[in-house]
């Protein structure tokens, strides 16, 4: 909009322009004019009153003039198209080619402009005047005599007609504008195919960087016939792309290897745990071990049931590690949620777990195991959370909401405190004196891995809501 509003402005403040300044130059040229035929009338003027001088039989005197002239400067008047008219030396009119000159002409010149006249380095002067709105000049000058002596003063009043002037400039406003609406018009549509090709290409620059992202492979701009500018942006954010996907290469090598620093940590810890009574159980069987201890066989059954329930602990614990660490199955298919997750409800035995849906039948496309994972851990985490209420109560909300299928799991239990609300998706993370805190963990990475989202709410000691959210399929 700014380079589409500037080329017509530069158009219309270039026409402004020119019609100024071409008034302008019209203008002086006019009065320039008008002073050179002033000076070109004077000077034949003044010839023609010369020769008269020189022919006159009257004694060349002041006094004399209107004598001298009494014909004469009619004559002069209609050779020249001048009006004409004679002062003495103090201002007074001798003799004006003007019949009824006492009505129309100055009977004396004003005492300034005399005294101007005077001054004047060459005796002359020319005094510029308006009335009833026509421009007029009048020079002012001395007549001499042979021998160079002043006689008279010589007034010769110009109208400035500026009539034909005008109409050659009000012809020439009218050419330039037509001139410039054409040029407007052709201003607003090549300003209109520039900024749209120049924001064209960066309306797709700034899509592209909008959609950048560091955990996704990010495609090049390819803009073709980009100006120079442009190409100079499109080349720096193609570099970035570059230098992001090394960076993201080695970030997401760094974050796998540290993963499974912490992964291998949290297993030798884990496995730790039931090694310790494993070896402490053999170390006094042992020492009390008595084949001919009459109790033999059922200190044998003890020893046997303690290593079992530790073996059975430590493949729980490579289980839980083996489930979180597996990528979700990618067999996905059309799934009714409401019809699964009822399935998945089943294995409860809590009578307080309710369940409702909005439809009978609310599709999205995901895996039907994972799907059930994620139902049974989120009820799993609710039936623990509501363990002391002496009302407990979990609802189970299947619904439909701005085209995405949605899974809330409600319970009325101790809720999370605000300093753990961000960590419940951590792995290992967990509040419970038994368990590896890889649950939550677990269900965020199948729903994040099927494009969806999960998010929680929860006020401690009135309850916690986990809501996921799918796409729903369209067929």
């Amino acid at each position: 909009m700014k380079i589409f509003l500037s080329m017509i402005f530069l158009v219309l403040g270039a026409s402004i322009l020119i019609a100024v300044v071409t008034i302008y130059q019209y203008k002086a040229d006019a009065q320039q004019y008008h002073t050179e035929r002033l000076d070109r009338k004077e000077e034949s003027v003044r010839a023609s009153i010369n020769y008269q001088l020189r022919q006159t039989t009257y004694e060349v005197i002041t006094k004399n003039i209107p004598l001298i002239f009494r014909t004469k400067i009619y004559e002069i008047q209609d050779i020249h198209n001048l009006e004409i008219v004679l002062y003495d030396l103090e201002g007074n009119l001798l003799k004006s080619s003007k019949a009824a000159f006492f009505e129309d002409v100055n009977l004396k010149i004003p005492e300034e402009d005399i005294n101007r006249l005077k001054a004047s380095p060459d005796k002359r002067f020319v005094k510029r005047f308006k009335e009833d709105g026509q421009n007029y000049q009048a020079s002012y000058t001395y007549i001499t005599d042979n021998y160079f002596k002043p006689l008279a003063i010589m007034s010769l009043p110009y109208i400035e007609d500026d009539g034909m002037m005008d109409d050659q400039i009000n012809k020439f406003l009218i050419r330039l504008v037509e001139v410039y609406f054409i040029m407007i018009l052709i201003s607003i549509l090549m300003s209109y195919l520039l900024s749209r090709q120049i924001t064209k290409s960066l309306q797709s620059i700034t899509e592209k960087i909008k959609s950048t992202r560091l955990d996704k492979v990010n495609k090049k701009i390819e803009v073709k016939n980009a100006g120079h500018e442009v190409a100079i942006v499109i080349d720096a954010y193609n570099s970035m792309i570059d230098q992001l996907e090394e960076s993201a290469a080695a970030l997401a090598s760094n974050e796998r290897e540290s993963a499974w620093r912490e992964m291998a940590k949290q297993v030798a810890h884990e496995i730790k745990n039931p090694l310790t009574p494993m070896r402490l159980t053999l170390q006094s069987f042992e020492r009390r071990f008595d084949p001919k201890d009459p109790n033999v066989q059922r200190n044998l059954k003890e020893f046997s049931k303690t290593m079992i329930q530790q073996i059975d602990t430590m493949s729980s614990i490579a289980s839980a590690f083996s489930t979180y660490a597996k990528m979700p199955a990618q067999q996905d298919e059309t799934l009714n949620l409401v019809k699964i997750t009822k399935l998945a409800l089943d294995i409860f035995n809590e009578n307080y777990i309710e369940f409702s849906s909005s439809d009978k039948n609310i599709s999205v496309k995901m895996d039907r195991t994972q799907w059930i994972r994620i139902v049974t851990n989120l009820a799993k985490n609710a039936v623990q959370a509501v363990k002391d209420n002496p009302n407990p109560k979990v609802i189970v909300k299947v619904f439909v909401e701005n085209q995405s299928g949605i899974l809330q799991v409600i319970d009325n239990g101790i809720g999370i405190p605000d300093s753990n609300k961000t960590k419940v998706f951590e792995p290992k993370f967990t509040t419970k004196s038994s368990g590896m805190g890889l649950g939550l963990a677990m269900v965020k990475n199948i729903v994040e891995s099927h494009q969806g989202t999960i998010s929680l709410f929860s006020e401690e000691g009135k309850g916690t809501t986990f809501t996921v959210e799918f796409p729903i399929f369209t067929p």
